[in-house]
């Protein structure tokens, strides 16, 4: 008697724990978005220069390498060799220079690296030329790990793709598609990305200036990512280099433009570039979000490094500590 109650006890334990994790599957966002960079070339400790993770399913794919982003990687307890494909937006140097860091890094045999497969990378024209002069540059480094470490050739091989505009990555669910926006004269291509599983849809916008190509990608999507640009008059006066910088980029009013054409579920700004008389200040956030609600009404935010954003039936937003946090709402 005593044993078949055991074995009962036993069962409807077995029973809670699998109904508990079918919930908890249940309860799971579809795609958890992470800005791993949302600054600026500016060295700065705190604010990386562009990086964005994606997990859908079971991808991990990662948006632009800039400097740091192998450091919040590891702060998320994600492998650099887990990463399952790399796409960049365009060759400016804050958005690759964590590219040979990933790369390298990811290779080493410890937890936090181990690849054991060739890198996936996708970009515009000169990714497949980059990543084949980093192999030359690192030619040593990758002998003598070989030859000492024995760390799998295949690790420290790249599988990268010169991409164009269009549908460029189909695995597990996940469809990632790029479209050309415009980032200025002589930085063609460059692109914006669309990710879409299980009926969801996230936007990153890449370094554009205004462009509608963008709104259009965006529409009815959860999440819009979006560049933005705000360099105080008195600094272009008095460094007129500053002026191509902010030809280069969005205005406030700008991408409140996209935004109120998009109408996403949630909007947040990432690539916060800022510039003014003083040197390295923070972002003037009262600034930025009024200049936002003068041409938006909807919800939208300031993004920061390691804010996460969860999407199912709903959008929710987190800080890096794990808070959950609430989106500004332009026009109330």
């Amino acid at each position: 008697m005593a044993r078949t109650t055991l074995k009962l006890i036993a069962a409807v334990a077995m029973l809670a724990g699998a109904w508990t994790a079918a919930k908890a599957a249940d309860n799971a966002p579809a795609i958890r978005v992470t800005l791993l960079g949302s600054g600026t070339p500016t060295p700065r400790p705190d604010i990386f220069s562009m990086s964005t993770l994606v997990e859908a399913g079971d991808q991990k794919l990662v948006f632009d390498l800039g400097r740091g982003s192998t450091i919040r990687l590891y702060q998320k307890k994600i492998p650099l060799g887990a990463v399952t494909a790399h796409f960049i937006t365009h060759l400016h140097s804050d958005h690759i220079v964590g590219l040979p860091d990933m790369w390298m890094t990811g290779w080493i045999g410890t937890p936090w690296g181990s690849r054991k497969t060739p890198m996936v990378v996708f970009g515009p024209r000169g990714t497949v030329a980059m990543t084949e002069n980093l192999t030359r540059a690192f030619a040593e480094d990758i002998r003598i790990r070989t030859e000492d470490e024995h760390f799998p050739a295949a690790g420290i091989a790249f599988d990268a793709t010169d991409i164009v505009a269009g549908p460029v990555y189909d695995k597990g669910g996940v469809k990632v598609t790029a479209f050309e926006v415009n980032h200025g004269e002589h930085i063609r291509p460059a692109y914006g990305y669309m990710v879409e599983y299980a009926g969801h849809k996230v936007v990153l916008s890449g370094d554009t200036r205004y462009d509608e190509r963008v709104a259009n990608a965006a529409k009815g999507a959860d999440l819009l990512i979006h560049e933005v640009s705000v360099i105080e008059p008195e600094l272009i006066q008095a460094r007129p280099e500053y002026r191509a910088i902010a030809d280069h980029h969005t205005s406030p009013e700008e991408a409140g433009r996209i935004f109120s054409i998009a109408n996403p579920k949630l909007a947040v700004y990432s690539h916060i570039v800022f510039a003014g008389v003083k040197p390295i200040q923070d972002v003037p956030v009262e600034a930025l979000t009024t200049r936002t609600e003068s041409t938006y009404r909807g919800p939208f935010m300031i993004g920061a490094d390691l804010m996460s954003f969860a999407i199912g039936d709903k959008v929710e937003a987190f800080g890096p500590d794990g808070a959950a946090l609430k989106p500004l709402m332009a026009g109330q």
